[in-house]
């Protein structure tokens, strides 16, 4: 199937008819959330707001939920372990590519030969609608970091291109969807230029950019463990974890264990965790392989810019900007980072 054009109205149409029928299962869309956005549950399209900067946490929270029950024992003479796998459809709509690209990092991380159960039972369920971020957050730098678009990790993309979409297919799942409950038409060339356009408009708006190519950085890093830059930003530093709890990439969690106060059986549940937090890298001997601030501050500098690479082939930030925005301190930005540590050399 060639890419589409929906019309505004035909969109709604096509929202509306996929909460009705239940086609890919629950709704989720970006809503307002006071004055700012979020992922929620869509009662109808007139909630769904496709012209939105960032969210205020990413989508992965549907996949890999804040906390989340793995499984329950029972103790005693007779001891019984059953895991909790839950498996859910959905269908989230206006995912930005820089956060199809977080998706697209978790699938490596959870994937290889030991898939997480939990995850994918949830990912490969879920149908994902994107849409091209023409009004970036001012402490983005997705343009930067190639990732203000994608071609890969959708089933659908949409990009403003007036008073219609233009409907990139990226998946015959998407495909399907569309012929069955939308009112599209062909993408025309002329249409193909105006989605350009959109996109090629939009990389202009980023107000912060990267010295240096994203290949280049961790080379830059690994020349420079000892920079000074580490010490300095993370002096002001309050440990409290704001800029990992928000990104799309930290693939982190901390297990434990919840016993009934009866002591005949409880439930282990995992909850996000990272490596900003002070006890992240404690162990039970009470060694801290991680005390103080700058080194945590450099460890997830590495994490972002050379470890996951190294790993997965993906780095570890995608340029959304979430971690500037929230960081209390301001000094969580990754590209601030590497384009001082670039500058002192």
């Amino acid at each position: 199937m060639q890419n589409q054009v929906i019309s505004k109205k035909d969109l709604a149409g096509f929202v509306d008819e996929l909460i009705k029928s239940k086609a890919a299962g629950e709704v989720i869309g970006i809503k307002t959330q006071g004055n700012k956005f979020n992922f929620g549950s869509l009662k109808s399209a007139a909630e769904l707001r496709l012209d939105y900067d960032i969210s205020l946490l990413p989508p992965k929270k549907y996949f890999f939920p804040q906390t989340e029950t793995v499984l329950k024992y029972e103790a005693g003479a007779n001891p019984r372990v059953e895991p909790v796998v839950e498996e859910k459809s959905m269908c989230i709509i206006g995912v930005h590519p820089f956060d199809i690209r977080g998706i697209l990092l978790f699938d490596a991380v959870y994937g290889g030969n030991n898939p997480d159960p939990n995850y994918f039972l949830k990912r490969n369920n879920t149908v994902i609608i994107g849409v091209d971020c023409l009004k970036p957050n001012p402490k983005a730098f997705a343009a930067s970091m190639g990732t203000a678009a994608t071609d890969e990790g959708f089933d659908l993309m949409l990009t403003d291109i007036g008073d219609s979409y233009f409907v990139t297919v990226g998946t015959t799942k998407g495909e399907n969807l569309l012929k069955k409950h939308a009112k599209a038409k062909d993408a025309k060339g002329g249409d193909l230029e105006k989605r350009d356009k959109a996109r090629n408009d939009a990389l202009k708006n980023y107000k912060v950019s990267l010295k240096m190519k994203p290949e280049e950085i961790p080379a830059l890093l690994d020349a420079n463990w000892e920079s000074k830059v580490f010490h300095d930003k993370s002096e002001t530093c309050f440990s409290c974890g704001s800029c990992v709890m928000v990104c799309p990439t930290c693939v982190c969690f901390d297990v434990q264990d919840d016993m009934a106060l009866s002591l005949k059986g409880g439930e282990r549940y995992r909850r996000w965790d990272g490596c900003m937090l002070t006890e992240f890298a404690k162990v039970a001997s009470g060694e801290n392989f991680r005390e103080h601030k700058e080194q945590r501050f450099r460890h997830r500098m590495y994490r972002k810019g050379k470890y996951l690479v190294e790993r997965y082939k993906y780095l570890g930030c995608v340029g959304c900007g979430r971690c500037a925005t929230h960081c209390l301190a301001e000094i969580a930005s990754p590209a601030e980072t590497f384009n001082l540590i670039k500058e002192a050399k």
